[in-house]
Order: C-alpha cells, then structure tokens, then sequence
C-alpha cells in the first residue's frame, strides 16, 4: 500500500531518460522530456499486485492459498517505494549536475500541485462519507490523514488506512531533497547507504521494545526501500561497468533475483515453532535481513526491466493497456481502499463491483483533477519563465 510513485509526472519535462547517472560524468543527452522506458509498466504490475492482495477476502472474490503464501500488497509497497527513490532522485541528481544546485521551491511546488489535489480531493468524499455513516472512521483518521501523519496513527480505520504509505512518501519528500541541495550527490548518496544499513537495526531494536505497533509504518522503518532506489539512480550506470553485473542483467539466471524476493517475502509466513519462541526469531531475521533482500531485489529488477525493455518481459511492461494502468497507478491507489474492504459487506465493496467503482472513481480523480491541476501547474511554469 503506497502511492504509486510518479515523479515524471506524465511527459513531464522534468522526466529522467534511460541513462542518468549524476554520479558520472557520462550523463545522457537524450531530451530532457523522455520517458524511462518499462516504469509505467512496472507501476502497473505494483498497483495491480495491491489490488490483488485488497481484494482477497472481499465478498465474491473468495481468498486461495495462493493470496495467503505471500504479502502480495507489501512486495507492492516495496515496489513503489524503491520506483520512488529512483525517480525522484534520478530528476534531482540531473539538476544538481547540470546547473550546480537544486530549486527546491520548485520541486516543492510541482510535488504539491502533482499530489495534493486528487489526495485531499480523496479525503473530502471518505471524510462526508464517513460522516453520512457509509464509511467507518477511526477517531483521529481524517487529522492523520490530512497532516501526513498516519503512518504514526497507530489506531486507524481501513478507509483511510492505506494513507499512512504516502505519508512516509511525503516526509521523503520533505527531507531528501534539501539533503542533496545542503550536502550534494555523494554525500548525500552517502546518508542514503547510512539509512540503508541502519534501518533493519532500528527495526531489530523496536521489536525489543513493548509493542512495536510502527514497525513496518514508520519512515524509520520503511524508508531504506526508498533509499535503495536512491543509490540505484545515482549508482546505477557505474554497476553497468562491472561485467558480471552486466552478465547477471542480461542472463537466465537474472530469475534468481525475484525467486529470491519471494522466499524473503515469504519468511514471515513460515509456521515456526512457537513453544520454543521461533517465531520471533523468523521475525527478526525478516527485519534484520529480509526486508533488505526485498528492496535490493526489486531495484535489481527495475534496472533489469529498463535496461531490457526490448525484451519479451519488456514488451509486456510497456504494451499501451499496461502503461495506461500505470499512468493512472496513483487514482487507483487512492480510491481502492474504501471499495475494496473485506471487512464490510455491502454492495459497493463485493466484487466485482468493488472493482469497477475503485476504476471509476480513479478516473474521475486522473481526468477532473490530476489532468486539470497538472494543467494549470504547467502553464504558470511557462508563464514564469516568459
């Protein structure tokens, strides 16, 4: 469950191509208004894995073993968030390396007219909703919601729950951006491998205390998904270098890499024995280790999928009905929650109208809000620069 990321913002001219590296001195000339081939897709592939997960359990979709082997909506997340390091990132990084420094009063309103329309947009109806008695809403959930907090709201209902996801995304948001402009790109990619490393020992150290109820919420126990795309645009064409990096990329045994994100995803579903206190240890080794595996593993895979994007996995990833679910990956992510809701039964949450309303609603928010509000952002940039 996390926004999909979306720093292109669609043609955004602020788009990075397929080659950035500000690490490096080759950075890649192409336009600066082309798209990373394969990212769409792979938002596709994210939103369509939450969906799949939300919708277990729901009246008429029934649950498998199949639904309950993996986390399905967490390799979701995880996905989104390491998208989302990649992108923003790869966009700052082209800045500071072609003018010497980052315009964050820019970013910050592109990041604003790009996000908070179609969110509070979403919070209003949930919010008349929940005060008409369709939706329930835990106390607390719309102020949580609204200041980008709910990923510290440890008691919250599932309407607005999802929220917590683009609340770390906006902290994100908040905080790399200026540790790039105040630090540059190799110290900052530098804080980025600290956090990596750090995090799964935050995790470890929270699991000791009582409760632990933030673990797997926080930014401090999340974001490293979010750094690891990080280091992946700034390091990603210095990987290229290594020849065995090149052979493992472009080789069969390249599925290694995705068999391994499932047996980490997999962990802790492991029946452990609990009379001899096991469980906590296949938790631990999730937190310390396997998280890490995960995010690695995914950025290992975007790479792959941009770099291959001739290929048959590729073809698939930026067939037209692919990219347009991924193009419209943030909508949908917004409006799936309050429809796809195993816990009620009513007619707007079985399926499969559950699912037809979740795709309506979020074309409705792409093409009266963010198309609109992505409009008018982009004609007072052009208006500012005349």
């Amino acid at each position: 469950m996390t926004p999909p990321a979306d720093a292109s913002d669609g043609q955004n001219p602020e788009a990075i191509t397929e080659h950035t590296a500000p690490m490096v001195t080759n950075v890649s000339r192409k336009p600066a208004h082309a798209r990373i081939p394969s990212l769409d897709g792979l938002r596709a592939i994210s939103i369509g894995l939450v969906l799949w997960a939300h919708l277990g359990g729901t009246h008429g979709f029934g649950t498998s073993r199949a639904l309950a082997m993996i986390d399905w909506a967490t390799l979701g997340v995880r996905t989104f968030f390491v998208l989302s390091g990649f992108l923003i990132t790869g966009i700052l990084l082209t800045e500071l390396s072609h003018t010497g420094t980052i315009n964050l009063r820019r970013f910050y309103y592109r990041r604003t007219m790009r996000i908070f329309p179609a969110y509070y947009a979403l919070i209003a109806a949930v919010a008349v909703a929940g005060r008409l008695g369709y939706l329930h809403l835990a106390r607390g959930d719309v102020l949580a919601a609204t200041s980008y907090t709910m990923n510290y709201h440890s008691v919250r209902g599932w309407s607005l729950g999802h929220t917590w996801s683009l609340a770390v995304e906006e902290q994100f948001y908040l905080l790399w951006p200026a540790t790039l402009y105040l630090w540059g790109a190799r110290r900052g990619l530098g804080v980025a491998l600290a956090f990596v490393i750090i995090a799964p020992l935050i995790r470890i150290a929270l699991l000791a205390m009582p409760g632990g109820a933030t673990i797997g919420f926080s930014f401090e126990t999340v974001a490293d998904a979010i750094a690891v795309g990080c280091l992946l645009a700034g390091l990603r064409d210095q990987l290229w270098t290594y020849s065995a990096y090149r052979a493992l990329v472009q080789s069969w045994r390249f599925i290694l890499v995705p068999i391994a994100i499932g047996a980490a995803l997999a962990v802790p579903q492991l029946e452990a024995d609990r009379a001899l206190g096991l469980d906590r240890v296949w938790v631990g080794i999730y937190n310390l280790v396997g998280i890490t595996v995960i995010n690695v593993g995914l950025a290992l895979c975007i790479d792959a999928a941009i770099r291959n994007h001739t290929g048959p996995v590729g073809r698939i990833l930026n067939a037209r009905p692919i990219m347009a679910l991924g193009v419209m990956s943030y909508s949908i992510y917004l409006w799936q929650q309050p429809f796809l809701n195993r816990n009620v039964d009513r007619s707007a949450t079985r399926f499969p109208l559950n699912l037809v309303l979740t795709l309506v609603c979020a074309a409705l928010s792409y093409y009266l809000v963010e198309r609109v509000t992505l409009r008018f952002r982009d004609s007072t940039a052009r208006t500012s620069r005349t």
